[in-house]
């Protein structure tokens, strides 16, 4: 790899070892060291990519980018660095889906899947959303002028499980009913679309016969279970009803597309990969949408003056504090989208996205200096997008470390923003995920103001340790907040 800075250690970072130990030199790199360094390494080293090498558990090599250009060049060229899709395994739990396929297989779940995100299914995600916030302001906090959380996750997690529930499945979930068991199952739909998405990871590290030893466990195991009969009884019963509806989920879209037949007479997608990709869909627009809506409610909690230039804009659009917002209104909102990405930028959901090198090649990589470099390419070189390193790369981002929704007012570096990822592979599902998360965040500032809960052990702490405290953060499957706690005041 032409002895390019980067790191020369014992441990790979990606492995099972390298996830335990501490930062060690020429060891280990320690635990999460993407998100701990974000673009400090790169800075040391001078390059915004580093040629890295480990010996256990196999002799690796591994280049590090946080160049946008290089980035660039990575995901437009899907032949030169292909998915490594064996490091995805751990998402067949249900079937064969977009995220975990690569090449013609890849191809053909796009061509199905790529329908179903439609502005109709776009237009179902706000209205579904907009119904569930106003449900949540009169069921669950019953209108009261003030709601403290311990954690915000205790808010967000249910509100995206229950946007996926209506707008993914065409399942109401809602804050106080669906506690219903059906003959033949042993938990809600709530429960066990609940439980999957809160313990794909057990699921995912704990092997099967294992899964039985503890009660959460079996809990988990159970869960799973009671979801796969769910999603293949909702299968047989649309395919079964004499009266066809016109619906718009995405389980409705990509029962539909499945039914198409190919030139062989096959179908484009089996019932087992219908499963599979919907339970990706799940996966993906559930956790990162909840973390993404913990992390902006934080940090307009911290920096109040951010919060009151949102709270103007809702007020300038939405005049009647009694109005709801629609979804051709939403591209008005400016400021909240410039929110949403400015907190995308700093907490991206994944910290480190993969590729692979096809063949030997090379990729060339620049600094602030205005200097190039190329960086030979073995093939089988592990490929990692550094998203942090890019979302606080100085060339591209003044001021990164700082919250400033204003900066993407006006033109910004497109390139070097891919919380979605970037190319061909970018998610299918992001305007999805905007819509939701633009709907949530207006309807809860219009009505409430945000503020750290104040507790007496934090009394004394400064605003940099507040920030720190409130701001934790750790990656799991995806960039995951420790402790949130707020209090949201309504407004006058």
């Amino acid at each position: 790899m032409g002895n390019h800075p980067g790191s020369r250690q014992l441990v790979s970072n990606a492995s099972v070892l390298g996830q335990i130990l501490p930062r060690i030199r020429g060891i280990s790199g320690g635990r999460h060291a993407i998100w701990r360094e974000k673009h400090t390494i790169f800075q040391e080293a001078g390059w915004d990519g580093l040629a890295n090498v480990s010996i256990i558990p196999r002799l690796r090599t591994q280049i590090w980018l946080s160049d946008a250009a290089a980035i660039k060049e990575v995901t437009m060229s899907r032949a030169r660095f292909p998915k490594p899709v064996h490091q995805y395994r751990v998402l067949l739990l249900f079937g064969g889906n977009i995220v975990a396929s690569e090449g013609d297989e890849w191809k053909r779940y796009r061509k199905v899947a790529a329908p179903a995100f439609s502005e109709k299914n776009n237009k179902l995600v706000w209205d579904e959303t907009v119904k569930i916030m106003v449900d949540m302001f009169h069921t669950l906090w019953n209108d009261a002028p003030e709601v403290t959380v311990d954690h915000c996750i205790e808010i967000t997690l249910p509100i995206a499980l229950f946007v996926i529930g209506v707008a993914g499945f065409g399942r109401k979930v809602s804050w106080k009913d669906d506690t219903v068991v059906p003959p033949g199952y042993t938990m809600s739909f709530k429960e066990a679309l609940h439980v999957v998405s809160t313990g794909t990871i057990v699921k995912a590290i704990v092997p099967n016969w294992a899964m039985g030893l503890t009660k959460h466990f079996r809990h988990v195991r159970d869960a799973f279970k009671e979801l796969d009969n769910y999603m293949f009884d909702m299968i047989r019963a649309r395919r079964e009803s004499e009266k066809k509806e016109e619906r718009y989920d995405l389980f409705s879209q990509l029962l539909d597309a499945s039914q198409v037949e190919t030139e062989d007479g096959m179908p484009q997608i089996t019932d087992r990969e219908l499963v599979g990709n919907i339970f990706i869909f799940l996966l993906a627009g559930h956790e990162t949408t909840a973390h993404t809506l913990c992390f902006t409610f934080a940090m307009l909690a911290l920096y109040p003056e951010e919060q009151d230039k949102l709270y103007k804009e809702i007020k300038s659009l939405m005049p009647d504090p009694t109005r709801l917002p629609t979804y051709d209104e939403m591209n008005s909102f400016q400021y909240s989208m410039a929110v949403f990405y400015e907190t995308l930028r700093m907490f991206p959901p994944v910290n480190g996205i993969p590729k692979q090198s096809a063949e030997d090649t090379s990729i060339v990589v620049g600094n602030g200096s205005g200097d190039s470099v190329a960086i030979p390419c073995p093939k089988g070189t592990y490929i990692t997008i550094d998203t942090p390193g890019l979302h606080y790369n100085p060339r591209y981002w003044s001021d990164p470390h700082s919250f400033k929704p204003e900066r993407f007012l006006g033109d910004w570096p497109r390139d070097a923003f891919v919380p979605f990822s970037a190319g061909p592979r970018a998610c299918i599902g992001r305007r999805f995920f905007e819509t939701e998360g633009i709907a949530i965040l207006i309807m809860l500032i219009s009505r409430y103001k945000v503020t750290v809960k104040e507790e007496p052990q934090f009394a004394n702490e400064t605003f940099e340790e507040r920030k720190a405290r409130v701001l934790a953060a750790k990656p799991v499957l995806t960039l995951s907040p420790t402790r949130v706690p707020l209090t949201f005041t309504k407004r006058e």
